[in-house]
């Protein structure tokens, strides 16, 4: 279950970063954030609230302020009030505006948070739903290692203690990056794009068994580990089977949903003696080859049959012209 973004999360994961300010120290940081936009109330402060989204952190930059400066005191501190209890979660000030004194005390009674920045309003909007859309986009959690390999996103899937750790640990070993290993925190940006990362407790951390956890970072150096990778393709680990028929060209791509997305995936028999993280390799680079539009098992699928299509053709005319004694 995906964890309630509040108020006060916002405050603390920012306060540095946008020089943010409590007006009404810890009033209203409770309140949940569920809209990823920002609102700037000018058309509701001159008294139209017709298309008004509640759902929305407001923000007053200086523009605001000085329409409010126009009103008389008391329209200016009627029109705030109304803001104050129409349900947003919080009202930030930029641009170093203020809210008026006589407000502050409404708006701790209706327990809504009143921040103050000296940040531009633009800037300010631009960066805050950024944070805001990373923090509201849908996201799941995946057992399995993610790997940027060649500037691939793989994710290694398959059962518990089929190997999945031992073939990240390779091929980091061989110069790629580690993401994520046992726990991947999935979060779909657009349509068709979604990001891994790694678990905030785990971080760099791999449980390789018989020896137990290792930290990546340290081991291997900082080029050997990124925090976050788009993920493209999904191979599977799966046990060889003699009575299972496996893929032998691949011209039929497979895919897997997440987030609703589609992902290629790949079911990667293995055995001992089989070198999978060379054959991982491959499948990054053909995979990469494909986003250059070049299919490699498409064209020999084509070639195959106008190879068929041609020898059918001589065989009909060979039959033709023995039964023709013109």
């Amino acid at each position: 279950m995906q964890e309630l973004l509040t108020v006060g999360k916002v405050f603390w994961d920012n306060r540095r970063k946008f020089k943010l300010r409590r007006v009404n120290d810890d009033v209203g940081l409770e309140r949940v954030v569920t809209s990823s936009n920002l609102n700037r109330p000018g058309l509701e402060l001159t008294g139209f609230w017709s298309y008004f989204d509640r759902d929305r952190i407001q923000l007053i930059g200086l523009k605001e302020h000085k329409f409010l400066m126009t009103l008389s005191e008391e329209q200016r501190i009627n029109v705030l009030k109304k803001l104050y209890v129409s349900g947003v979660p919080a009202i930030i000030f930029a641009h170093s505006v203020k809210p008026p004194e006589p407000t502050v005390e409404y708006a701790r009674k209706n327990r809504l948070s009143l921040l103050v920045t000296k940040m531009l309003t633009s800037n300010l909007m631009s960066q805050l739903m950024d944070y805001l859309d990373w923090n509201l986009a849908p996201s799941t959690i995946v057992h399995g290692s993610l790997v940027d390999v060649y500037g691939v996103g793989v994710l290694l899937t398959g059962r518990s203690g089929i190997g999945k750790s031992e073939v990240a640990l390779d091929l980091v070993e061989r110069g790629h990056r580690l993401v994520a290993d046992d726990i991947v925190k999935i979060i779909r940006r657009a349509d068709n794009v979604i990001i891994g990362t790694q678990n905030e407790f785990l971080e760099h951390h791999m449980e390789v068994r018989g020896l137990g956890i290792i930290d990546i970072r340290n081991l291997f150096g900082i080029q050997a580990v990124r925090q976050q990778k788009r993920l493209e393709i999904q191979v599977e680990l799966v046990e060889w089977s003699e009575n299972i028929s496996y893929e032998r060209i691949g011209a039929e791509e497979k895919y897997v949903k997440i987030l609703e997305v589609n992902v290629p995936l790949i079911k990667l028999p293995i055995y001992p003696g089989k070198n999978i993280t060379v054959i991982i390799e491959v499948i990054a680079m053909n995979h990469l080859l494909k986003y250059m539009g070049k299919n490699t098992a498409r064209e020999f699928e084509k070639r195959l049959a106008a190879r068929i299509r041609k020898k059918s053709d001589k065989s009909f005319i060979e039959r033709y012209l023995q039964r023709d004694f013109e």
